[in-house]
């Protein structure tokens, strides 16, 4: 347990016993001393175990599993030290900026955590600083002003050019940092809420000017964890990490309402290294999880790719998008992305790759392993002709590379189409391969599994029947039939 101090720090002491005296006794024994060497071994074969992942990934190899777990820090306040009222009316920023000023002077000392304690926390948006844990109790929550002047605006993303929904500059995250290291934002499953509401309604009646903001952003920055909180109602996408390496978010609630809550998307890896999402729930009204690395001419100028990413144990739902994307905006290049153990309900599509003559950049070395789908509309979509782009100054022949994809282990119920890859002549698929896939239909139609310009291969039986334009594998990956008809075209977008 961390003391909480008021606007202090304190160094923990306590009693140790002699080791000298019984460490030799202990040892003496040759019985005991084999126990422990056998145990020792155990361990460390568990944990070696633990840090593999099927199919080639090594996270020592990254990085992610070697980072240190995040320690106590050495100083602890409570945001009422810095005079914060909890009763939902209350304005609490300069609550929070003197408390995070606070911790920004123990950088060197190990920095300090913030704890929010029980209650309704309204603030404008704040930042956080290095070395910081903001920790949310049980019933706290931070509620978002909702009043845009409270808001700053910051320029557009370098790898964007452009705010995303509008030129010019975008309005500021709630929770921001910038250039960080070692930060924790986590707690008794607290909530951070957005108050998206209004954001969503003048977005619908066109009444703003600018791009609006993400609930919490951070930016260059590294050894991030996110964990045993809620985040909910954001004003624009959710969560988004921006140009980060070893970032870790588990155990997190993501909600917003399934419809007319416009772009808030779950999370979005964009231009991240070295990264793992698990054990979270995601309900929002647009992509659970979209992995992106910049748009169009500015993200190839800017030229940082998402890489090296672990998505799993998820439960999603995403009624106007995908439960799992990477894209549109891939221009950076998006590679080594292992999504497994994923459920994708009640949705509009399970997981998506999307992307368009423009983009340039690569999608490549993605590997999905056991995924279920319960009622969705489609299964697989990969689609090469998203056109959105940020000005007419996109290069219409720079075009990315789609290859290396495999699904293994797709199972479920209550979908119309399971699969629908839609490459073009321009932008092919290539290296794409299905294996151990049986999934219900509720449509009996012909052409179910869909397929345009195309290059791969299924391996042993799967269900419904594969397109034509793939070659056939017996389960001993011993070829069987050579796919005459790789660019074919059956794709039927009218169910």
């Amino acid at each position: 347990m961390v003391e909480i101090l008021s606007l202090g720090r304190f160094h923990l002491h306590q009693n140790r016993p002699d080791l000298r005296r019984w460490v030799p006794a202990f040892l003496s024994s040759h019985k005991t001393l084999f126990t422990v060497l056998w145990l020792a071994a155990f361990a460390s074969v568990f944990i070696w175990q633990r840090n593999a992942v099927v199919g080639g990934f090594l996270f020592l190899r990254w990085g992610v599993a070697s980072r240190p777990i995040p320690r106590l820090r050495p100083a602890a306040f409570n945001l009422t030290d810095f005079g914060g009222v909890g009763d939902g009316v209350t304005l609490n920023t300069e609550a929070f900026q003197r408390a995070v000023y606070a911790i920004s002077k123990l950088g060197k000392k190990g920095g300090g955590q913030l704890n929010v304690p029980p209650g309704r926390w309204l603030t404008a948006p704040f930042n956080l600083t290095s070395h910081m844990t903001l920790f949310l109790a049980e019933d706290a929550e931070i509620l978002a002003i909702e009043n845009e002047k409270y808001w700053p605006l910051m320029p557009p993303l370098p790898s964007y050019g452009y705010g995303r929904e509008h030129p010019g500059p975008r309005f500021g995250s709630f929770i921001h940092g910038q250039n960080l290291k070692d930060v924790v934002i986590t707690g008794h499953n607290g909530t951070i809420n957005g108050q998206g509401q209004a954001w969503w309604k003048k977005y619908r009646q066109k009444l703003l000017n600018n791009t609006r903001g993400p609930l919490v952003q951070i930016m260059w920055s590294s050894d991030i964890l996110i964990s045993n909180i809620t985040l909910r109602d954001s004003p624009f996408w959710t969560l988004h990490p921006y140009d980060c390496k070893n970032v870790t978010i588990r155990n997190v609630t993501i909600l917003a309402p399934i419809v007319e809550a416009p772009n808030t998307d779950g999370i979005d890896p964009d231009s991240c290294e070295d990264m793992v999402i698990e054990d979270c729930y995601i309900s929002v009204g647009d992509d659970a999880i979209a992995i992106k690395s910049g748009w169009d001419q500015y993200g190839i100028a800017y030229g940082r790719p998402s890489m090296n990413i672990l998505i799993r144990n998820l439960v999603v739902r995403s009624m106007v998008s995908a439960g799992v994307s990477i894209g549109s905006e891939m221009s950076g290049g998006v590679s080594n992305v292992t999504v497994e153990n994923l459920l994708v309900w009640s949705s509009r599509r399970a997981v998506r790759i999307k992307t368009a003559p423009g983009r340039g950049g690569y999608v490549q070395n993605i590997n999905y392993r056991n995924l279920t789908f319960d009622n969705v509309r489609v299964g697989i979509v990969i689609k090469t002709d998203y056109n959105e782009h940020p000005d007419e100054g996109y290069d219409p022949k720079a075009l990315p590379i789609l290859k290396d994809i495999s699904f293994i282990g797709v199972h479920g119920q209550g979908v119309r189409v399971p699969v629908r890859i839609h490459g073009s002549e321009e932008i092919p698929v290539r290296n794409i391969t299905f294996q151990d896939m049986s999934v219900g239909l509720t449509y009996k139609k012909k052409h179910i599994f869909q397929c345009a310009f195309i290059q791969g291969r299924v391996i042993g039986t799967i269900f419904p029947a594969p397109c034509e334009n793939l070659d056939l594998y017996d389960e001993q990956k011993r070829l069987l039939k050579r796919s005459m008809s790789q660019n074919v075209t059956d794709i039927d977008y009218d169910f």
